[in-house]
């Protein structure tokens, strides 16, 4: 359920420049947008419009050039343009998980080892308990027979709910998307939001990029940007 009265994320005066030969690139400009605690958020746009520009800074995985990021999980609020390249991984490994439209598995690891990947990472790692953990995830993803397979002998479909698996790896509140449904069929896309749903179900907080407008009955709340800017907003009832 949707906490309107408590954010997750607050962005006052985001901007991002991007300096190219040509000179500077505005990719944000000024961005103002709260995160609320339990929604399927969606951003919508065109390629280009600064979509993952946006998540990265959401994330932390890319500096801003102006304004502020902060973040209220487990307790703590931090500014995330304040804190050092080793405090953001930290912070990003326990409060955050992202889930790619490449999937983005390693082709050596086993599926269980794919999904261990962010504890060990994150120095949660233990020999018993994250194999556990492991499994109880794909078995949460319906996977759970296929644990010491490699991602090359399983399905797309299965590949995305396994990156999904290992974005829940560290049990964080937030995930963030980035097309997780772009090169999937529409039955299987079907599936990864019904997951999707059982994640808002447990009170997760889930941000989706998307150029598809058709999407948008999907999405508790959706955003729309366009050059930088947010130029519409809605709510789907």
């Amino acid at each position: 359920m949707t906490d309107f009265q408590s954010p997750l994320i607050e962005l006052r005066g985001v901007v991002k420049n991007y300096v190219t030969k040509a000179g500077s690139f505005p990719a944000l400009q000024g961005i103002d947008l709260d995160i609320y605690r339990g929604e399927f958020l969606g951003v919508i746009g065109k390629s280009g419009a600064g979509k993952s520009t946006l998540l990265n800074m959401i994330t932390g995985v890319d500096q801003i050039s102006a304004g502020q990021v902060r973040a209220h999980t487990n307790g703590t609020s931090v500014n995330l343009d304040q804190l050092s390249e080793n405090e953001l991984t930290l912070w990003r490994g326990r409060n955050l998980g992202v889930i790619y439209q490449s999937f983005q598995l390693l082709p050596m690891l086993t599926l269980a080892q794919n999904v261990m990947m962010p504890m060990d990472l994150s120095g949660f790692y233990h020999p018993r308990k994250s194999k556990e953990r492991a499994l109880e995830l794909l078995n949460m993803v319906e996977l759970g027979e296929h644990i010491d397979k490699y991602p090359s002998e399983i399905s797309g479909g299965q590949q995305q709910r396994v990156a999904i698996a290992r974005a829940l790896a560290n049990d964080p509140p937030l995930l963030v998307a980035d097309e997780p449904t772009g090169s999937l069929d529409s039955v299987t896309a079907d599936h990864i939001f019904k997951l999707f749903q059982r994640l808002l179900d447990d009170n997760r907080t889930i941000i989706m990029v998307t150029h598809d407008q058709g999407l948008l009955p999907r999405f508790s709340r959706y955003i729309q940007i366009a050059d930088g800017q947010l130029v519409g907003e809605g709510i789907e009832l």
